[in-house]
């Protein structure tokens, strides 16, 4: 297919800036791919639309505030780090913009810098200076790793904003968003309705945003991130469906680990590892059953992702009904449910 295919019309003062407080007040717009029908509800009626015996499955990565100020040694040039892997040995992955070689240092604060250890086409390895843990440095100094389309510096607000319910497991450098939705109350609505949540891990990475280049998408390679699909969760979807319940995706990051799981062996599996899996229209999908997910940009993996399973022309039409309708986009905006 044509990258050109997965283009839509966008008028960009519908990015949202913040997100629905309460979040579970964020408009949400409910795609039935059988009959090609919208509609408009919020997110708060998720419990409605739902049936007793279905099984939600959530990302519980937690985002690292992995971005961080800092100036080069000793012309003083302000640069910005995001911090993506920790390698070990206080060894870091990296996203750098500007020119930089082997050995230069970067002062980051008083009391901690960054070498350049390795600048190249595959990427960036600094090692970390700093008199405690990188990790727990990054906790206490580093702010929020935004999406640059929100063209706004982090805030303490942030801090909580960007951060799901379900946060446990550190690693992320982007929230998977379509958890960022939830609240206690709803959370309590679900259960009272007989709906069940499970918990996967996929720590979002650069290979979710690496920008597709290439004019035909088959042509266009994943970057690979961390996933882990745990028995409980595996045995909770297997129970789920056998008692007739569907299993629905919270974001495209449990979409992608719950298909790598279930790819070696036509159906799920306990997996941990990384994966590259790339979805297309034309994919057959076997672990899930429906999607809960955000508005995503144009030309993007994730946007393929979701045309797979909505289908390309009915998802162009459901973009096109949330631009006249003033829907909110991107990471603080409103949803779709895809059934």
């Amino acid at each position: 297919m044509q990258l050109s295919e997965f283009d839509f019309p966008f008028d960009a003062s519908l990015i949202a800036a913040q997100p629905s407080i309460p979040r579970d007040q964020a408009r949400l717009l409910v795609l039935q791919p059988l009959d090609r029908s919208l509609a408009h509800r919020r997110i708060d009626a998720l419990p409605d639309l739902l049936e007793p015996g279905d099984l939600l499955v959530v990302n519980n990565t937690k985002v690292v505030a992995a971005r961080v100020a800092g100036r080069k040694r000793p012309s003083g040039a302000e640069v910005e780090i995001l911090f993506v892997k920790d390698l070990g040995e206080a060894v870091w992955e990296v996203l750098l913009k500007g020119t930089f070689r082997p050995g230069q240092v970067i002062e980051i604060g008083p009391d901690a810098s960054a070498v350049v250890v390795e600048r190249g086409a595959d990427g960036t390895k600094v090692r970390v200076e700093s008199p405690i843990p990188w990790s727990e440095w990054l906790r206490q100094h580093g702010r929020m790793p935004l999406p640059p389309y929100l063209k706004r510096a982090p805030t303490d607000q942030d801090r909580e904003w960007y951060q799901t319910l379900f946060a446990q497991h550190e690693g992320a450098i982007a929230a998977p968003t379509a958890g960022l939705h939830f609240t206690p109350d709803l959370l309590a609505r679900l259960q009272q309705r007989g709906i069940g949540l499970t918990t996967v891990t996929l720590h979002v990475g650069i290979g979710t945003f690496k920008q597709v280049t290439s004019e035909q998408i088959e042509d266009h390679r994943m970057g690979a991130e961390w996933i882990e699909v745990g028995a409980e969760a595996v045995r909770a979807m297997e129970q789920a469906r056998a008692a007739g319940g569907r299993v629905v995706a919270v974001g495209t990051t449990v979409v992608r680990a719950l298909e790598t799981a279930a790819r070696a062996e036509g159906r799920i599996r306990p997996y941990q590892g990384e994966t590259d899996i790339f979805m297309t229209p034309g994919f057959s999908f076997r672990a899930i059953d429906a999607l809960l997910t955000n508005f995503h940009l144009p030309r993007t993996t994730l946007l393929m992702l979701v045309s797979a399973l909505a289908g390309t022309e009915f998802l162009r039409e459901a973009y096109a009904e949330a631009v006249r309708e003033r829907y909110r986009f991107y990471s603080y905006g409103d949803a779709m449910l895809i059934l």
